[in-house]
Formats: C-alpha cells, structure tokens, sequence
C-alpha cells in the first residue's frame, strides 16, 4: 500500500490539471482525463476486493453473476450470525467490547479470504477466485456496518 500510495502522489503531482494551465487546450484535456484514469486506478487497486475483481477481468472472468455464494449455505449460514451479533452489540453490557472483539474476528475472517483469494488465482483456479470475490463482497459490506456501529456507538 505504501508503494502505491507513492505512485498515486508522484502521477497526481506529474498530471495534476493545474501544471498544464498554460498548454493548449488539447493538452489541458488530456491532464484531466489522466487525473482521472489514475484516480480511478488507485480507488481500484487500493481496494482488495476491486482489485481482486480487476485481477479476474483481465483473465476474462466476467462478474455476471454477483451472487455465486448462495449455494455455499455454511457461508451464509455464517453471514446471519455475524449480522445478527452486530445487531445486538448496542444492547450489550459493554458495546466497545463486544465491538472490537466482533470486528476482530470480521477482519481476520477477510483477511483469510484475501489469502485464499491469492492462492486460487495463482494457481489459476478463476472459477474458486471468483466464488472468493463474491464473498469478499459481503464481508466488505459488513464491515461498512461494523465502520457505521462504531460511528454511533461513538455519538452516544
């Protein structure tokens, strides 16, 4: 992350519109859409699930089914619980406890999906990597909802 944070500075400042204020006008717009191709790129790769999305397209793995994981019923099965025990922290003894514990065990749960992410798609098994991605997304979204718990338990 800290390399491609470096890179994204180093393109920003190099393309940045405001350096190409006094070039033509065909030069100006190119700045612009540059700018904005490397700011998509970063949002793309600093993202584990985008960019595991992306590492598939460019093997030709369409996402056009987004709900692969329905079959998994263990997964599922799995996603209901964490919902439900994230639904009931605000009623705990201690919400900060309980919240940091749960986000501990969505954040390890993720990371060993990245892992099992980078494992299929090296050994070029797409069909397991995009099966990964799919449920990369739901633990993305839940942790948007842990980021969302924290922000209202912080309000309280």
């Amino acid at each position: 992350m800290s390399e491609l944070n470096r890179r994204y500075l180093s393109l920003q400042q190099e393309f940045h519109p405001d350096r190409y204020a006094k070039k033509s006008d065909l030069e100006q717009r190119l700045a612009v859409q540059m700018a904005a191709l490397i700011n998509q790129a970063f949002e793309t790769l600093k993202s584990p699930v985008h960019r595991a999305q992306y590492l598939l397209e460019l093997r030709g793995v369409v996402d056009d089914e987004p709900s692969k994981t329905t079959s998994d019923g263990v997964f599922l099965m799995q996603q209901i619980e964490l919902r439900e025990a994230l639904a009931s922290i605000p009623s705990s003894d201690d919400p900060w406890w309980a919240l940091d514990r749960l986000a501990s065990s969505i954040r390890a749960s993720y990371t060993d999906l990245q892992s099992d992410f980078h494992q299929s798609f090296g050994a070029e098994r797409f069909d397991e990597a995009h099966r990964t991605v799919a449920k990369m997304q739901y633990f993305t979204k839940l942790l948007d909802q842990v980021r969302s718990l924290e922000d209202s338990l912080e309000d309280i």
